[in-house]
């Protein structure tokens, strides 16, 4: 199977603006720019045949074919990166039987996510898209309350039935559990890992589908797949003593350096 892999970026974010060129500095006091750890996590997975970066932004196209990345031009008019990775993988021909739309701002994601996510779809020809799901242990869960609590928009949580379907995804904390967990303790809630795998025929219809009511309460893409009653799996992935975050909001930078420095990470 040929496996390609886009990492969408984009400069106008509504929430932070020039996102993709924030440095980040690593436990070696080296700053690399969130778009080069991000390509950077898409070039360490195994198996990918070909990975790209997809943005409309010049700045963005010189700092990544700066650091030795392939560039795809996309249209500013896709509304967000599941648009962006379809125009892409339009753009190179179409010839790949997964696509795997690593976000640009998920520099901490570990290979065997996306590993995984192409092996569950080998697995399940039924399904259209695969995206990852992280047990939040109660750290995990206290940090998204605690965006909550602050009025910004943290983490993502997924819901998912019998073989992993997939039920909803929110910037809400879900399911609701009144109660407090012990250190390092497993919660029923899921940290929803912003990593997607499609297979080629579903991606292409996306664009052409229009946006969905909870698609834009939300402000999540995937939720279009669902409310076209699209089948889509969550994946369980393990971190293996690797912290994960995405950078979302200013705040973010910190709290990604010190995940940087204590993963001993350059």
């Amino acid at each position: 199977m040929r496996v390609l892999i886009v990492v969408p970026a984009r400069y106008a974010s509504t929430r932070y603006p020039g996102k993709p060129l924030v440095p980040l500095t690593g436990a070696t006091g080296q700053a690399r720019t969130l778009i080069e750890r991000s390509w950077r996590a898409a070039r360490a997975v195994r198996g990918a045949d070909r990975v790209v970066v997809a943005t409309d932004d010049a700045r963005i196209r010189e700092a990544a074919q700066g650091f030795g990345a392939e560039v795809v031009m996309t249209s500013p008019a896709c509304l967000n990166g599941t648009e962006r990775v379809a125009e892409a993988h339009a753009a190179l021909g179409g010839a790949y039987d997964i696509v795997v739309n690593l976000q640009g701002d998920a520099p901490l994601t570990p290979p065997w996510f996306v590993e995984a996510l192409v092996a569950a779809l080998a697995a399940d020809p039924a399904a259209e898209v695969a995206t990852p799901v992280l047990r939040c242990d109660s750290r995990a869960l206290a940090a998204l309350r605690e965006d909550r609590r602050a009025g910004r928009v943290g983490g993502t949580t997924a819901v998912f039935g019998e073989g992993g379907r997939a039920l909803y995804f929110s910037k809400e904390v879900i399911p609701y559990t009144g109660r407090d967990y012990d250190a390092d303790a497993p919660t029923p809630v899921f940290h929803h890992v912003g990593v997607y795998a499609f297979r080629p025929a579903a991606l292409s219809a996306y664009p052409g589908w229009p946006e969905g009511v909870l698609e834009r309460l939300e402000g999540l893409e995937q939720l279009r797949f669902l409310e076209r009653g699209r089948p889509m799996l969550c994946v369980k992935v393990e971190a293996r003593g690797r912290q994960f975050w995405e950078l979302n909001n200013p705040s973010d930078v910190p709290r990604l350096e010190a995940m940087l420095a204590a993963m001993g990470m350059e």
